[in-house]
């Protein structure tokens, strides 16, 4: 507690505080205009110090944050960037998903659902002044209370630092579009990544069975301790596709489920998709969370054929519309880490100083997993 109370302090009396800034965005010109080639990102992004956020007396419902851990995904680099589907006013500061400690509140969050001290992981995306998911790689992030949510005390928080970019996005398409209930069969691709690893361990907390797809076998090992019951390469050309495409039908069979996927969790799209339509089963859903591969054109007439339903999934909007709903979503999400049905972990950590690595990880496409920045240079770790 004496810890925790000289934390809240200190955080509160900073004259300034240290953030990751993007001032231009790495694959526009000055005109708003794609370039031709993309700079670096790390010619966008500067770690600099600001004027910390603090909470005036108006700021009734908001509560201050000690930042110990930011998570940063594929869609934070995208930003970046400037190719993702919300473009924040510039210069902002990355990240969407928040886990730290409460240093204050405003007077109108009762103690009963928030106190100074808690361990707790914030939403950037669902504060109405929230940039479209930005703001999280600061050492203090201000946010709405409906954005923040208590943390287990078994949990590290760094293992909670992604739950927004990838546990969210998979739990929106497995429960709220796909309703996936036990014996299920769910497909993933790019199970490898972020919100491939959050499908596969969700789905199977969930009681589901789970196929995982990933570009070539030498990514089959992170699905695989994820619980997949079975990992399968699709490679990335028609060939591989086609073979992909015989051993789906193969492994699915054999798991009782010879018409195919109830669900199919797509992030990759690209040439791929097509593919995919073999792999459900009539009146089946496919959700697009992503297109890592490009986006392709997608013939009706397939759908038609397949009596396929493909579906958007983008959590935000229905999250915010539907708060209680969404909260009791997040309580089984950490419940099922906390009860050790989904291991917590964090599988890249980077110390604030080398944040902008956490970037180039999606830029060289290395990434694997929750990729986390640890804000905590000047902090114990709780």
């Amino acid at each position: 507690c004496g810890s925790i109370r000289r934390e809240s302090i200190t955080a509160m009396n900073k004259a300034r505080m240290r953030a990751i800034r993007c001032h231009r965005f790495a694959a526009l010109d000055k005109s708003g205009k794609p370039t031709t080639a993309a700079s670096p990102v790390r010619n966008v992004l500067r770690l600099e110090e600001v004027q910390p956020p603090s909470l005036r007396t108006e700021d009734t419902n908001k509560v201050l944050i000690s930042t110990h851990y930011a998570g940063i995904q594929y869609p934070d680099f995208l930003q970046a960037q400037g190719l993702y589907q919300i473009k924040p006013k510039l210069p902002y500061t990355p990240g969407m998903d928040v886990a730290g400690i409460v240093v204050d509140k405003g007077s109108d969050v009762p103690d009963d659902e928030l106190r100074i001290g808690d361990r707790v992981y914030a939403n950037t995306a669902l504060c109405p002044d929230g940039g479209g998911g930005t703001g999280a790689l600061a050492e203090l992030v201000s946010v709405s209370s409906t954005a923040v949510f208590p943390i287990p005390d078994s949990l590290h928080l760094s293992s909670v630092a992604n739950i927004g970019r990838n546990y969210c996005a998979a739990y929106h398409s497995l429960k709220v579009i796909g309703n996936v209930g036990p014996n299920d069969l769910v497909f993933v691709d790019g199970s490898s990544g972020g919100v491939g690893m959050a499908t596969v361990e969700l789905a199977k907390a969930m009681g589901a069975k789970v196929i995982a797809g990933v570009s070539h076998m030498e990514k089959g090992t992170l699905p695989t301790m994820a619980g997949a019951d079975k990992v399968l390469a699709y490679g990335r050309d028609k060939e591989s596709h086609k073979q992909f495409k015989a051993e789906f039908k193969a492994a699915a069979a054999d798991m009782g489920h010879p018409h195919g996927a109830s669900l199919i969790v797509d992030v990759v799209n690209g040439d791929l998709f097509e593919s995919l339509l073999s792999c459900i089963k009539p009146l089946g859903k496919i959700c697009l969370v992503g297109f890592v591969a490009g986006q392709k054109l997608i013939r009706p007439g397939l759908l038609l054929i397949k009596e396929a339903m493909v579906v958007g999934s983008l959590w935000g909007r229905w999250a915010r519309e539907n708060p209680v709903l969404f909260r009791n979503n997040m309580n089984e999400m950490l419940e099922y880490m906390a009860d050790g049905r989904i291991e917590p972990r964090a599988d890249s950590i980077f110390p604030f100083d080398d944040s902008i690595k956490a970037f180039e990880l999606f830029e060289e496409n290395k990434a694997r997993g929750n990729t986390v920045v640890d804000c905590t240079s000047t902090h114990s770790k709780l």
